[in-house]
């Protein structure tokens, strides 16, 4: 591993990491194919406090042809992490991204070049996520991508909003970081935190664009299981966000809210989207619309439950359980994707 200080240095990579060795590889070795001169970039990973194997992670970083330095997070949590990553960047940019979404070539040079072409201190620059290719991209996953996990179908040109800047691909010049402050990791640890830092920049005048060249591929399936596992934690991050901010609408409450009305018995429409695409004028949206709200009535309980815990003041965990996701990233792994994100 390397580090000093080199002036060719243009955007610092911070990637948190928590287990999923096998896939944080496959995510490095990318951006040993970046497009740009060497020396344009630096790499910190930084591991999570809840890292049960550190000398895994600093044998897969190993050694590569681009500055990295491993750190690990002040507290435990995605926005520790993510604080712990830019604090100690050294280059004017810096670009978020995870440790299961490996970059295409010119990831860097994508985000540069946005940001060359608005070096306005407020321009921050949102980066394209598609299911990596390699894995089955289920018909659930498909629907997912219709803006329930990430809402890049919505733009249709290159001007996004905040609620589009996606930590798992987002750039932000430094100087904006340090003016706005960093991730809220006392109260949004996990989940809703980056939606969190760029409303909050909203009244710095935030302006997010959007690369759709700037690409990562996420390598994880998903699952309605998994959405049902993960839907506890959902339900207190976005508690917690709206509390923090009671003039914006709880979104997932709300659609969960109405799916809980759907029978949840007609799961017809499912099966018919494995065969029905949605572009099919009339049949098309007619099944993927109920399939959809199929899949939201199975999650729905799970996240309800939490929530209505969060607003009676009970403690419900905004963390993820560790060793759940270990065991699940362990049991999927590198070797064939899976995992919850």
């Amino acid at each position: 591993m390397t580090g000093g200080h080199d002036d060719r240095l243009r955007l610092s990579v911070v990637l948190p990491t928590l287990g999923n060795h096998e896939v944080l590889a496959r995510v490095l070795d990318g951006y040993e194919r970046q497009d740009v001169p060497a020396g344009s970039f630096e790499m910190i990973v930084v591991s999570d406090r809840a890292e049960p194997d550190v000398a895994r992670v600093d044998a897969v970083i190993g050694e590569r042809p681009y500055p990295v330095r491993r750190l690990t997070g002040r507290i435990a949590g995605a926005s520790g992490n993510r604080n712990t990553g830019w604090g100690a960047a050294r280059a004017p940019i810096v670009l978020f991204t995870d440790n299961d979404t490996i970059p295409v070539p010119a990831l860097v040079s994508e985000h540069l070049r946005s940001h060359a072409a608005h070096p306005e201190r407020e321009v921050a620059v949102a980066g394209h996520v598609r299911w990596a290719p390699g894995i089955e991209v289920t018909p659930f996953m498909k629907w997912l991508d219709l803006g329930l996990q990430f809402d890049f179908a919505s733009l249709p040109g290159t001007e996004g909003s905040w609620a589009h800047l996606y930590s798992a691909n987002a750039s932000i010049k430094r100087t904006m970081l340090e003016l706005v402050g960093g991730y809220d990791e006392e109260r949004l640890p996990y989940l809703y935190e980056d939606a969190d830092w760029a409303y909050r920049a909203l009244r710095h005048g935030l302006r997010v664009v959007y690369n759709r060249r700037a690409v990562v591929d996420h390598w994880r399936e998903m699952t309605v299981e998994v959405w049902q596992q993960r839907a506890p934690m959902l339900a207190a991050a976005e508690w917690r966000f709206t509390q923090l901010h009671p003039e914006l609408a709880p979104w997932y409450h709300e659609m969960f809210s109405r799916a809980a009305q759907w029978r949840r018995g007609r799961r017809r429409a499912r099966h018919l989207a494995a065969w029905v695409p949605r572009w099919v004028p009339g049949l098309g949206p007619f099944v993927w619309d109920r399939a959809g709200m199929s899949w939201l009535a199975d999650i729905a309980p799970h996240f309800l439950a939490a929530w209505e815990q969060a607003a009676r003041g009970e403690p419900v965990s905004a963390q993820p359980d560790v060793e759940a996701l270990l065991s699940e990233r362990a049991s999927s792994g590198g070797s064939s994707p899976g995992g919850p994100k």
